[in-house]
C-alpha cells in the first residue's frame, strides 16, 4: 500500500491508544486510506498486525509504545508527542478476561480488577493526560460498547465487560459535565459485534463492516460540541 492520499477525512493527524491488532489497527488503516497522519500506539514490542501494516506503506503512520494502566507510561507518551496537536484522540484499548457466561462472583478478582484498571481507569488516565495534545475544535473519542448500556441489557451475560463498559461511560460522562464549556466532540462509540480477538468467531460483524462506518460517523461529528454515545451508524445509543 501506498503513503497517505488526499484527504478524504475531517482529522487530518490522529492519535490512536491501542492499535497494534483488531479493530484499532483496522482504525489505523482506515484513517491511512484516507489520509490521514496517524501516531498509533502499542503495549509492547511484541509482532503485531500494525507492525506489518506499517512496514508496508511509505509513511503515514509511526508506532508509540504505551501501556495505559502504567500512569507513567502515559506521561511519558505524552512527552515524547509535546508539540504536537491532534485532531482527533481516539482510546481504543480494551480486553476481557472473562467467559460470556461467567457472573460478577465467579469470576477472579485478579483478573475483575486488571479488566475495571485496563477499561475504565486505564482508558481515562488516557484522556484526561493527552487531552491537551488535542486541537481546541478536535473530538476525543472513546471506544465503548452497546453492551455498555445499561437500559439495553435485557438477556444478561458478558457480566463483567458490560461492568467496565458501563462505569467507563459513566466516567467519560463526568468528564464532559467538566469540560461542558469547550468546543471539542466527545464521543463513545459502540463498533458492533465484530470478530476479533476479543468480540470471538460468534461475533455478528466482519471488521470491514464496523470500522469505516465508524470513522464516518466521528468524522461527521467533528464541529459539534459535547458528549454522544452513537453506534457505527451514527445512531443513539441509549445509557
Amino acid at each position: 500500500m501506498s503513503g497517505p492520499a488526499e484527504a478524504k477525512t475531517a482529522h487530518r493527524n490522529v492519535l490512536i491508544i491501542g492499535a497494534s491488532r483488531g479493530l484499532g489497527e483496522a482504525i489505523v488503516e482506515t484513517y491511512v486510506e484516507r489520509g490521514a497522519r496517524v501516531v498509533a500506539t502499542v503495549r509492547n514490542d511484541a509482532p503485531s498486525p500494525l507492525r506489518d501494516f506499517v512496514d508496508s506503506t511509505d509513511g503515514g503512520v509511526t508506532i508509540e509504545q504505551v501501556d495505559i494502566a502504567e500512569p507513567e507510561q502515559i506521561d511519558a507518551l505524552r512527552a515524547r508527542l509535546s508539540g504536537e496537536v491532534f485532531d482527533l484522540l481516539f482510546v481504543v484499548a480494551g480486553l476481557s478476561l472473562a467467559p460470556a457466561d461467567a457472573v460478577g462472583a465467579d469470576i477472579d478478582v485478579r483478573d475483575f480488577d486488571r479488566m475495571m484498571e485496563t477499561n475504565v481507569l486505564g482508558v481515562m488516565r488516557a484522556v484526561e493526560r493527552l487531552q491537551d495534545l488535542v486541537d481546541p475544535g478536535g473530538t476525543i473519542a472513546v471506544m465503548s460498547s452497546g453492551q455498555g448500556s445499561v437500559s439495553n441489557n435485557t438477556t444478561g451475560g458478558f457480566d463483567v465487560y458490560r461492568a467496565t463498559k458501563a462505569a467507563l461511560n459513566q466516567m467519560f460522562r463526568s468528564y464532559a459535565a467538566r469540560h461542558a464549556d469547550e468546543r471539542r466532540s466527545l464521543l463513545l462509540l459502540a463498533p458492533g459485534w465484530v470478530r476479533t480477538s476479543l468480540g470471538g468467531e460468534n461475533a455478528m460483524l466482519e471488521i470491514g463492516e464496523s470500522i469505516p462506518p465508524l470513522v464516518d460517523t466521528i468524522d461527521a461529528q467533528r464541529g459539534t460540541p459535547g458528549l454522544r454515545f452513537l453506534d457505527r451508524h451514527g445512531n443513539d445509543v441509549p445509557w
